[in-house]
């Protein structure tokens, strides 16, 4: 995008550069007033939008030119070689914009993927919501509501991925194994778990806000005034936040899905908890001392290390054990961890079935006592 635009930029550089050395002699009031008024003339967005692409793109992978192949690798149907990002030199917003379009596609296939792969059905949340209420959406395996013994729930990390991601980077550049969670889901399923995949990124209607604001009788906005350099100012911050965020264009407003919080009954009804990398904070989010002393005794997090996997570490915060993920990058951490968090399911599952069968074997052992015991009286 520069290098389309120097021609063009270099006359109002050297306007600009003229204007300050002719205000240089000028009273500190007057030099002031000159500069605002000249920055108030330079539309910012449209400078920086000067001969940039319409922001226009495929609607399909096939239209991309793009496919997985037999190992799960994006690559370009004609070439056979990786995404480029940077498929327009100087053009970042350009560039950025393009990867974001093909990310919403991704997420599409990988709910394909989940439906058609994973024979999962889509559940919509609320399940008692209103014609007009935001709604969101998880994914079930066909027994995971009615499965007595074992379910794995699937929960990604924060923003763009969506149910059934870790990271959209990975499947993008490396693969569907390593940046989905498929390969759990049919290790789980293989294992005789139940599977529920949720989505908790996605818990909120976006609205474009209104571009009309109310007004006092003075046709001033309504609330507290603000000076017209701190206006000026505001502008320019939330341009060049815009620009360095490229796929925020619009303000809008977040209409949250209705959820419900279950603490006490999750906490009975979990028995393991495997985080990966998690950037959680126990005293931040105020959780009550009785659910910082179940995550002591059931979670564990691997996390980003150069150590070996599994390594033992030492936690800056007592919330949970930390171990090694065996790798110092925060999106190859669940794969990286696979077989581990596996094991360390399995090892919790088989405790609770040992434990269950005692239970039972006491149980029974205690009635036949007694009924001996009443047949004897008898």
């Amino acid at each position: 995008m520069l290098s389309a635009q120097l021609p063009a930029a270099k006359p109002a550089v050297c306007i600009l550069l003229i204007t300050m050395a002719q205000v240089a002699g000028q009273e500190d009031g007057e030099k002031t007033t000159a500069l605002k008024d000249l920055l108030s003339r330079i539309d910012l967005d449209e400078l920086m939008k000067k001969d940039e692409p319409p922001f226009t793109f495929p609607k399909t992978l096939e239209e991309f030119e793009y496919a997985f192949n037999e190992h799960g690798q994006l690559r370009h149907t004609e070439t056979g070689e990786a995404f480029i990002f940077n498929a327009r030199e100087d053009l970042h917003r350009w560039n950025q914009k393009r990867y974001e379009a093909l990310g919403e596609i991704v997420t599409q296939y990988v709910y394909e993927l989940l439906e058609k792969k994973c024979n999962m059905t889509k559940a919509i949340l609320p399940v008692d919501a209103t014609v007009d209420e935001p709604t969101s959406f998880i994914y079930l395996s066909p027994n995971a509501l009615s499965n007595p013994s074992k379910l794995l729930v699937l929960i990604q990390g924060s923003g763009v991925v969506r149910a059934g991601q870790w990271a959209r980077r990975l499947i993008i550049n490396q693969d569907l194994d390593s940046g989905t969670q498929i390969p759990f889901i049919t290790r789980a399923m293989e294992e005789g778990y139940s599977v529920m995949v949720l989505n908790p990124n996605e818990n909120y209607l976006e609205v474009e806000k209104s571009s009309s604001a109310p007004t006092e009788p003075s046709g001033e906005p309504v609330g507290k005034k603000e000076r017209k350099d701190d206006q000026e100012g505001k502008k320019r911050r939330e341009f060049y936040e815009k620009y360095r965020n490229p796929q925020k264009e619009t303000e809008t407003d977040r209409v949250p899905v209705r959820m419900n919080h279950r603490e006490a009954e999750v906490r009975n009804k979990v028995c393991a908890v495997a985080l990966t990398d998690s950037a959680h904070s126990m005293w931040l989010q105020e959780t009550s001392k009785s659910t910082q002393d179940w995550m002591q005794q059931h979670c564990c997090n691997w996390v980003s290390s150069p150590e070996p996997l599994d390594t033992p570490l030492d936690s800056m915060l007592p919330d949970c054990p930390r171990v090694s993920a065996g790798t110092e990058r925060h999106e190859l951490t669940s794969w990286m961890s696979f077989d581990s968090i596996f094991r360390y399911f399995g090892k919790v599952v088989e405790t609770k079935q040992d434990e269950k069968a005692e239970e039972t074997s006491s149980t029974v052992t205690t009635r036949s006592s007694a009924l001996k015991s009443k047949h004897q009286d008898l």
